[in-house]
């Protein structure tokens, strides 16, 4: 891969010892000749990726989602540095992060590119989510009657507390603790999984990545609370429907050449190692 010469950093400055951390990076990356922007916060400032070959974010995976559309429009990667809880995106560990950093810079990389939901509603409201988009009922008490089409064709009419939009990506995230499937992140599908639907029936449908989704609201005096990735950038909506669908963007994500995806998961899920594993 190309080497990374310029090179921004995102981090979240409320956990403890993020802060020295980047400052070690970035004398690693100085000392490679790559040129350093100043570590910003979690918001970001418009433009501040622009012309560089890379963003290094320490955090956790919510510090890395702040930085996905902007990393989006520039198309450059995210390097995730886990300083925060479980990390399913953040995947190299601060010791990982010291020992691989020069190298990593140097090339020894690998790119995953990963799918986004692009979700629009009425007019000014449009982004890109990495994870997911959720549609609720603005008072979070209230349940919702929800219609859902896909490619014009009804699908459902759901009751429920609110429904959640997945990439592959984001199948660990919301979904999974609302009983969705687990997604390989190379899958070109959409979850669609109902929360705490009043119908058994009602379980996660998997749509083909080339649908158009269509979200109308049938819930009497109330107004939609849609978000992208937990909350950010949220927005009401009252009477156009939702539409979702894969974004033609990618985000980048790197990794290191020996990335294993089922590796991560049995580790982050504590599942087990298997017999040769054991040994």
């Amino acid at each position: 891969m190309q080497r990374l010469r310029r090179l921004a950093f995102v981090v979240n400055q409320e956990k403890p010892g993020a802060m020295e951390l980047a400052q070690e990076l970035m004398e690693i990356a100085r000392a490679t000749g790559a040129r350093v922007r100043q570590p910003v916060g979690r918001k970001l400032p418009r433009g501040h990726l622009k012309d560089c070959d890379a963003c290094c974010v320490i955090g956790g995976d919510g510090t890395l989602l702040g930085a996905v559309r902007a990393a989006a429009r520039e198309d450059i990667p995210l390097i995730g540095v886990n300083h925060g809880g479980l990390g399913f995106l953040t995947t190299f560990s601060a010791d990982e992060a010291r020992a691989h950093f020069a190298t990593l810079l140097g090339g020894d990389y690998r790119i995953a590119r990963r799918a986004l939901l692009d979700c629009r509603a009425a007019p000014g409201h449009h982004d890109i989510a990495l994870n997911d988009v959720v549609i609720k009922n603005e008072e979070n008490s209230r349940l919702v009657r929800l219609e859902v089409h896909a490619d014009g064709e009804l699908v459902t009419d759901y009751y429920c507390d609110g429904v959640i939009f997945s990439t592959p990506t984001g199948s660990t995230a919301y979904n999974l603790a609302a009983g969705g499937p687990i997604v390989h992140p190379a899958a070109g599908v959409i979850a669609m999984t109902p929360i705490c639907p009043h119908t058994l029936s009602d379980r996660t449908i998997i749509f083909r990545e080339n649908v158009k989704l269509q979200v109308f609201n049938h819930t009497a005096g109330s107004r939609l609370l849609v978000a992208m990735d937990g909350q950010r950038n949220s927005f009401v909506t009252d009477g156009s429907p939702v539409e979702i669908s894969i974004s033609p963007r990618k985000l980048a994500l790197a990794q290191r050449r020996d990335y294993s995806h089922f590796q991560v998961m049995r580790t982050k899920l504590k599942w087990s190692g298997g017999y040769a594993e054991k040994k």
